[in-house]
């Protein structure tokens, strides 16, 4: 990362997008025609059987890029792709999924499952932009056709009324019902946006955080959706609430990059990717205008959804980025308003490598809640802790993680009524079936000057020669009485896996069988982690089992007698961390 100073060129940039996804726009359908991607959720194809589709926003975002370019040959297109969107939208107020639209043209809205509701903001958003920004270059049938689609998107938004807590969606909800409002002079539209925004602005301002916390992909967009509500809002005081927001969210991002490494320092409350994408690097280097650099021009991942947005980093947030000291950043993140409870988030960033851990959180694949980055000779080394089952980040475990600078100490415990592969669409009411369940301490990114040593229940790892050593302290996982890991034989096994390293503890691998989580009488795991701390340096760590949980505790080194332990319920329960 370097820095310089020519400036962006949107336009040319957007060109050169609309030019590349030629190869993929479908006449016979008027989509995009794509492979399929999915989270493993929401819908039901497969790749087997549909290997490509035609997603329906990356499609409505097209034809609004088409119209961005300005040339007059895309307009046509653009109305064909906006005609064959609308004809997939639900517009009947009696059924449920009222307003919104299937992921795929493939798969209607009857065979998701469940349907995504978000769909009305997501594509909503797009729409309400091409009416607002090239209505008059449409038909007047065209343009009916958008009023009623947006109305009925905006109607879906507003019965289902998502919480200030789903950050990316209570703003994008906003954006189409004001946007709609001032455009169709609906007055019921701006207020309802106006008090959307503001129960934002409030529950962000008690947190001190968005609760979607220091999310790389939500947190773009969050600055992009805010962004777009400044510029083409003409309402006084939505534009003061999202200045407000937009400076939060920008020293977020600016306080957790970690610019040795190139990476956004954890925790993360939700990515789909533990190391930054191109994309994500992309819109820093634009968002600075150029004061950020990774890429060439010619290399830069240029998204039509950021055309317009008016998207900038403040001046002061850019030095935020290439600081490279020691500190430590503690933040609540959710606050349970009734119980009084408070979930915490901490960060401790080096020059040479960052750690962030969530005090105690859901295993979900979007969760990163232990990552840690390592600066390795220019390019990056990460390390995150997984709960797979049968090779998927397995919901109803729970990583707690009490830490002092580089030493921490994990603890892993497991829900009976949580998710599987997602927290709310998928709970296991109590048992799953498995052929394989494991811990994994995963390395991935850079992979040279790497090595991996193990002792039984000892682990070392060197990064670039920064030494990290990881012990298992206690498991257990048995429906009669357990043992501490050294007794029980639990030790380490170094996998690889695609391109990625792991530092495995097999709980379980075999012929498929059913795991029942309240039939087991112990399921407690801790572990201990120190980085760049020297064997001898490390402090003595005591467990003590008790009648119904398990403690790890240690002295801290600091010599003030400060006292951190994690304590571990030996059975699982319904107890979430929320």
């Amino acid at each position: 990362m370097s820095l310089y100073t020519k400036s962006i060129d949107h336009k040319e940039l957007l060109l050169k997008k609309i030019i590349s996804q030629e190869v993929d726009y479908d006449p016979l359908v008027n989509m995009l025609l794509r492979p399929l991607h999915t989270p493993g959720y929401h819908t039901t194809l497969t790749t087997e059987d549909y290997p490509f589709v035609h997603p329906t926003h990356q499609s409505l975002l097209y034809a609004l890029g088409l119209l961005n370019t300005g040339a007059s040959e895309y307009v046509e297109r653009a109305c064909d792709i906006i005609k064959r969107l609308l004809a997939l939208q639900d517009r009947d107020p009696e059924r449920d999924t009222y307003g919104i639209w299937p992921w795929f043209y493939e798969e209607p809205l009857t065979q998701m499952a469940p349907p995504d509701w978000n769909w009305a903001d997501f594509c909503g958003k797009e729409l309400v932009l091409i009416a607002l920004l090239y209505g008059h270059q449409l038909s007047a049938d065209l343009r009916d056709q958008i009023h009623q689609g947006v109305s009925c998107a905006c109607n879906a938004i507003i019965n289902r009324d998502v919480g200030p807590h789903y950050t990316n969606i209570a703003i994008m909800g906003a954006f189409v019902t004001l946007i709609a409002g001032e455009l169709y002079n609906q007055q019921d539209y701006i207020d309802y946006a106006l008090q959307r925004l503001e129960k934002l602005k409030n529950y962000t301002e008690r947190l001190g955080t968005f609760q979607e916390f220091n999310s790389p992909p939500y947190s773009v967009i969050a600055i992009v959706e805010l962004s777009k509500i400044y510029s083409y809002s003409v309402s006084p005081k939505a534009k003061e609430i999202v200045s407000g927001l937009l400076d939060m969210v920008w020293c977020m991002v600016a306080e957790h990059y970690h610019p040795t490494s190139q990476q956004w320092a954890g925790p993360h409350s939700r990515s789909y990717s533990t190391l930054l994408t191109n994309k994500i690097k992309s819109f820093l280097q634009i968002a600075t205008n150029n004061k950020l650099v990774f890429f060439s021009d010619h290399e830069l991942e240029y998204d039509v959804e950021w055309y317009g947005s008016g998207s900038r980093c403040p001046d002061i947030y850019v030095e935020l980025f290439i600081r490279k000291d020691t500190r430590i950043l503690k933040q609540p993140y959710y606050r349970n308003e009734e119980t009084g409870l408070v979930k915490w988030a901490e960060t401790y960033m080096t020059p040479h490598y960052t750690i962030g851990m969530f005090r105690d959180e859901i295993m979900w694949n979007q969760t990163r809640g232990l990552v840690g980055y390592f600066e390795n000779c220019g390019r990056s080394t990460y390390m995150q802790m997984r709960c797979l089952h049968d090779g998927y980040d397995y919901c109803s475990a729970v990583l707690s993680v009490v830490a002092e600078q580089g030493h921490l100490l994990l603890g892993i415990r497991f829900l009976t009524n949580g998710g599987d592969t997602h927290p709310n669409l998928d709970r296991i009411q109590g048992s799953i079936a498995a052929t394989d369940f494991r811990l994994r301490m995963e390395f991935g990114g850079c992979l040279d000057r790497i090595s991996i040593e193990t002792e039984g229940t000892k682990a070392l790892v060197i990064i670039n020669e920064l030494p990290l050593s990881l012990d298992s302290l206690y498991a257990a996982f048995d429906e009669t009485s357990a043992v501490d890991s050294g007794e029980q034989g639990w030790g380490w096994e170094v996998t690889k896996e695609g391109v990625n390293y792991g530092l495995d503890l097999i709980i379980y691998s075999g012929q498929r069988k059913t795991i029942d989580f309240q039939a087991l009488n112990k399921a407690a795991f801790l572990f201990s982690l120190a980085i760049d701390v020297e064997v001898e340096k490390q402090p003595h760590i005591w467990v003590l089992e008790e009648v119904d949980q398990v403690t790890a505790r240690v002295i801290a080194n600091s010599g003030n007698g400060s006292v951190r332990e994690i304590c571990i319920p030996f059975r699982p329960n319904d107890k979430h961390p929320i």
